[in-house]
């Protein structure tokens, strides 16, 4: 038994040491999850790593909900997890994940870290939004079930996450520990919901970094061997594999003690330290009990034999977005149509992530539309925002300043629309919009949707999958 393969280090391109991989690769570590770089460049390491890795297979994993586009510049993303929610079809969410599949296999990836199970009921969390179905619990454990199947199909594992659900808080656990004070009798009406109807088809459990004070009032999630054990291996009777979220993140304190804990607490895998090698040395001092080794090559090795399968060859992004964006498109309040030679002003709000709105622009002037800046004489207003998460950051939405810009903005205009292809809070409270168009996506495929909903071209036929 060799306890180094409950180690999954992170492999950051451009931060991560290459030498470094490859001993941990030499030790035989289980797998690795990877972030960043290019198809080329990550099919070369995966290559690397398992041409040295003493396994007979090494997983490679990675967080790829939305796609290669959220870890790789010029790559497509795949419509999120939100505007699937807004389409409320399984068979969407199970082309997603066949899509996912078929984009992971391109690379080497075997092992798809989704989907998102957390609730998008709290509209300051800045870390969930877009990357969950909703806010209705049953609405999620439906889609959740269903890209399962589509990813399991398409000849990936999956992993249902973050267990036991933290889209009730406002705090990234990548920067702090959030508090979730819910009772059970809450968790099991709300949170556990789309867990308990996903289970049968999960091939792994990511447990959350956040503090459930009423389940265990010392320990995260992550570490607590009464939400670990107790609940999900005991009331609910999960007897698969248990991964933790990222050790990396500040939600845990001390990773290799944390570590210890989370094994003891009755995880698997030890996911993406932030400094594996010495966690491998560590635990090599200081090896868990053999059974805690045993239970965890078991479980890694079944899922081994789950890969033994012909995959369903999927839709590539670009198809899966033009065949199903307008079923996940959602207006609210007064539709405003463009016609040919009319002029709109455009504004652009919340682009942390530098995304470009150029498919959108060009359809609109393909079209006839002219375009001014915000301010100019035009017909319409058309607001556009990329808000969307990102790790490390601790905020979504637009900002203040960004909301009294818009507010400013749309009192010029006698019409204006509000269309965001992140995160669909920020501007609800904006009294002067004429309506918003929700795509929930920075896709080019999403973007050429917008416009064409807006020149008369498409219907959105999607639904409000939050509460505004």
């Amino acid at each position: 038994m060799n306890a180094n393969r409950l180690i999954y280090p992170g492999f950051w391109f451009g931060k991560t040491d290459k030498k470094d991989a490859l001993k941990l690769a030499r030790r035989g570590v289980g797998g690795f999850c990877i972030y960043g770089g290019t198809r080329e460049t990550v099919k070369e390491l995966v290559r690397e790593l398992r041409e040295n890795s003493p396994l007979p297979h090494l997983f490679i994993c990675a967080d790829y909900e939305d796609g290669l586009g959220r870890w790789m510049s010029g790559e497509a993303w795949v419509l999120s997890n939100l505007a699937v929610g807004a389409s409320t079809s399984a068979d969407t969410a199970y082309q997603k994940g066949l899509t996912l599949a078929r984009e992971a296999r391109t690379v080497g990836a075997d092992w798809v870290f989704a989907p998102v199970l957390d609730l998008c009921d709290e509209p300051q969390n800045p870390i969930v939004n877009t990357r969950s179905f909703g806010a209705d619990p049953h609405l999620v454990a439906r889609l959740g079930a269903a890209l399962c199947k589509g990813l399991s199909d398409g000849g990936v594992l999956n992993s249902i996450k973050h267990f036991p659900g933290h889209g009730r808080t406002s705090q990234d656990s990548h920067l702090g520990l959030p508090v979730l004070p819910r009772t059970l009798k809450d968790l099991q009406e709300n949170e556990l919901v789309p867990f308990a109807a996903t289970l049968p088809y999960a091939d792994s459990v990511m447990i959350g970094h956040l503090l459930l004070p009423s389940l265990d009032e010392q320990r995260p999630a992550s570490l607590s061997r009464k939400i670990i054990t107790n609940l999900l291996k005991g009331k609910m009777k999960f007897n698969g594999l248990v991964l933790t979220d990222a050790l990396c993140m500040k939600a845990i304190g001390d990773e290799q003690q944390a570590a210890l804990n989370a094994l003891r607490a009755g995880a698997h895998i030890l996911l993406a330290a932030e400094d594996s090698v010495a966690l491998s040395d560590f635990l090599e001092k200081n090896p868990p009990a053999d059974e805690i080794i045993a239970a965890s090559e078991k479980l890694q090795d079944t899922l081994v034999q789950k890969l033994n399968c012909t995959p369903k060859e999927g839709l590539s992004p670009q198809a899966f977005n033009a065949r199903y964006a307008p079923e996940c498109a959602v207006w609210t309040g007064e539709k405003v149509r463009l016609e040919h030679n009319q002029t709109a002003a455009y504004l652009e709000l919340g682009n942390n992530e530098s995304f470009a709105a150029q498919d959108f622009l060009n359809t609109l002037k393909t079209a006839g539309i002219h375009l001014v800046k915000a301010g100019e004489k035009a017909d319409v207003l058309l607001a556009v925002s990329f808000s969307n998460y990102k790790a490390f950051k601790g905020h979504i939405n637009l900002s203040s300043e960004e909301q009294a810009i818009l507010e400013n903005a749309a009192k010029q205009h006698k019409k204006s629309v509000f269309i965001s292809f992140g995160s669909p809070f920020g501007a609800e409270k904006i009294s002067a919009l004429t309506t918003s168009l929700f795509l929930f996506s920075p896709a080019r495929e999403a973007q050429t949707c917008a416009a064409q909903i807006l020149l008369g071209r498409q219907t959105a036929r999607g639904k409000t999958p939050v509460q505004l």
